[in-house]
């Protein structure tokens, strides 16, 4: 063997620059390619691959150091004769005893880029250097020949499977069919696994798309009843459970069907039933049930992999004090439409609780909210909920906040709820909605079998990959950490497609924005204020009030503000919050602004157009920088 010295490669017109990240430790084993350490610049993030195969010996920077080209990074003793790669972190040679030894992380016959090692949990991969292994290739540093017991095992599994791919997708939500799309268009063999009759996941069958339909449907009667100060009266709305539920359907269908239609133009093989885990590179699946034809044959039937992306997703939670009675009902159930819902009792004060709530409120029926801690859509500004609570306490029973569920009895009258809080009595219901959050579906999938580690909550841990702590398993969207959120899924999707398929890829968004899609509508991105605090960041507040605005004037609804936080040293946008009218459809430019690194100044000389709500993101940026004459605001000393 031989011991080399990695060092820091031409940066070009760079130098002295700062090390934010160490990506590994000494005794780490790592393959060409394999990220060293981060970068930054004040234009770019970047890392610094390995050039060789081996294992770390010594760490010669650490983070906050700064390097320029030819500085020592790390020892590396590696093989005699390894391949190394022409470009990334430059090595030089030193001799060393030879031994002979076999990687550990060797990939089964025919992995696509399966056989390096692990990287760390919070590994960033995607070098700017260095050759990536093509589709069905193992490495260039697992080149060599597996041990005979993987070999043997791998073997084994594969003679015994049903159906063969290189890469199976378990679970077609946003996050799996994004993966599986991609991965087909970069060249790869493609399984889908889905456990519904239709792709889509939760989100598009039970989630996100139905849910939204409905919340139309609730904006249009608000709308038409607001209209009466305004001179135009409608009657009463008159309502068809059945044709609203049927109009839902055809929204979904129509989506979930398309999906189809892209993964047979893309020549993806979709298979339904459920799936396990039985060995590193075999899913054992079973039909749902004896009609569904899952698996095609009905029976249980097995996928040899040599990759997987896991994208299992979540469930709702229960509370398992709770009697079981049709009418306590979680998210899923909701979406039905229970005629004449009556009183409702929404469990829970988060996001999906209060969309569901301002559905069910909209059809006539009488609403509490019962929250277990100080506020409204926890994790968000307080500030940004105020408006939205201000109306829904005008509008719907009580709002029970620092509140707990204790018990509840299903009697002939309805559903007896029993409180623990100040001053709070006991209600009866004719439905309770259970909307407490999720749980990841990571301890239902036999995981350990394939070597997975699942935490203690249900989660999968992975890198910046998405690779699993077992290289050839990728993990994606709710199963592999929060936020639980179908965009985030999807970014992620993509970022294990293409390292499936060999590519230098990583999920490194600066910023995710949420959205509660209520009445009015709360959006948020970034550092919130109330982060800012706990964290001892340095950030500077701006905000329009709607009020100003002659688009927010004109739809009738002046209640709504846009916020920016800006760092206080750079002035670059680090956070925003809005309320209001259509508010998760304006974060997008927030949330591209903190992806760019965009200053106050960039947004306020943005020109954006007269008269819309999209203005008051510049206002915003403009009050900031002390040019707004929308407002007059007195200049700060």
């Amino acid at each position: 063997m031989s011991e080399l010295t990695l060092s820091c490669p031409d940066l070009g017109d760079f130098k002295d620059v700062a090390v934010i990240e160490v990506l590994v430790k000494p005794g780490d084993r790592v393959a060409i390619d394999t990220p060293l350490i981060t970068l930054e610049t004040d234009k770019a993030t970047m890392d610094v691959p390995s050039t060789a195969a081996g294992e770390i010996t010594a760490l010669l920077v650490q983070k906050g150091s700064r390097i320029s080209k030819g500085s020592p990074l790390a020892r590396l003793r590696t093989e005699e004769g390894a391949a190394s790669s022409p470009s990334g972190a430059s090595a030089t040679a030193t001799a060393a005893p030879a031994t002979a030894a076999v990687p550990a992380g060797a990939a089964a016959p025919g992995a696509a880029a399966a056989g390096s090692t692990a990287p760390s949990a919070d590994a960033v991969s995607a070098g700017p250097a260095g050759p990536a292994a093509r589709p069905g290739e193992a490495s260039p540093a697992t080149a060599s020949s597996p041990p005979v017991a993987v070999r043997a095992e791998t073997s084994a599994a594969e003679a015994s499977a049903t159906h063969r791919t290189q890469l199976l997708v378990l679970g077609a939500g946003p996050g799996g069919y994004t993966a599986a799309f991609r991965a087909a268009d970069l060249g790869l063999q493609v399984v889908l696994v889905e456990r519904w009759e239709q792709l889509g996941g939760v989100c598009l069958n039970v989630g996100c798309i139905p849910s939204k339909a409905l919340l139309h449907a609730a904006k249009v009667i608000e709308d038409a009843h607001a209209m009466r100060e305004h001179g135009i009266v409608f009657g009463e709305p008159q309502l068809n459970f059945d044709r609203l539920r049927t109009w839902k359907a055809g929204v979904v269908k129509r989506l979930t069907g398309g999906l189809s239609t892209l993964a047979r133009q893309r020549g993806v093989r979709v298979l339904r039933g459920t799936g396990t885990f039985a060995g590193p590179h075999l899913l054992q699946l079973l039909p749902q049930n004896e009609s569904s034809a899952g698996s095609e044959s009905g029976k249980a039937e097995s996928i040899y992999f040599e990759q997987c992306i896991v994208a299992a997703g979540s469930e709702a939670a229960r509370l398992p004090f709770l009697p079981a009675d049709p009418r306590i009902i979680d998210s899923t159930g909701a979406l039905e439409l229970p005629p004449a819902p009556g009183r409702m009792l929404v469990i829970g004060g988060g996001i999906i609780g209060l969309e569901m709530a301002c559905v069910y409120e909209a059809l006539g029926a009488r609403i509490d909210v019962v929250e277990l801690t100080g506020q409204l859509l926890p994790g968000c500004d307080p500030d940004l909920v105020r408006p939205l609570e201000k109306r829904i306490r005008a509008r719907y029973g009580r709002i029970l906040l620092d509140t707990r569920v204790t018990a509840a009895e299903a009697t002939r009258e309805g559903v007896r709820v029993h409180f623990q809080g100040k001053e709070v009595s006991d209600g009866l219901y004719d439905y309770v909605l259970v909307a407490v959050g999720r749980t990841p579906n990571g301890r239902r999938l036999e995981a350990e079998r394939a070597g997975v580690r699942v935490d203690e909550r249900g989660f999968i841990p992975t890198d910046r990959q998405m690779r699993t702590n077992v290289p050839h398993i990728f993990a994606i969207g709710d199963i592999a950490g929060q936020p639980m959120l179908a965009h985030k899924a999807t970014h992620e999707g993509k970022v294990a497609a293409e390292v499936a398929a060999g590519q230098k890829s990583h999920f490194d968004a600066r910023a995710i924005p949420a959205v509660a899609y209520t009445d009015p509508e709360v959006a948020w991105v970034g550092l919130t204020e109330s982060a800012a605090r706990a964290q001892g960041i340095a950030v500077e507040r701006s905000s329009f009030p709607w009020a100003a605005s002659g688009r927010s004037l004109s739809l009738g609804r002046d209640e709504g503000f846009t916020k920016l936080l800006f760092d206080a040293s750079t002035h670059r946008l680090v956070g925003a919050g809005i309320v209001g009218t259509n508010a998760g459809e304006l974060i997008a430019e927030a949330t591209l602004a903190i992806e760019m690194g965009a200053d106050a100044a960039d947004i306020g000389l943005t020109v954006h157009a007269h008269p819309t709500l999209s203005e008051t993101v510049a206002f915003a940026a403009e009050g900031y920088e002390g040019t707004l004459t929308d407002l007059y605001l007195p200049k700060k000393r």
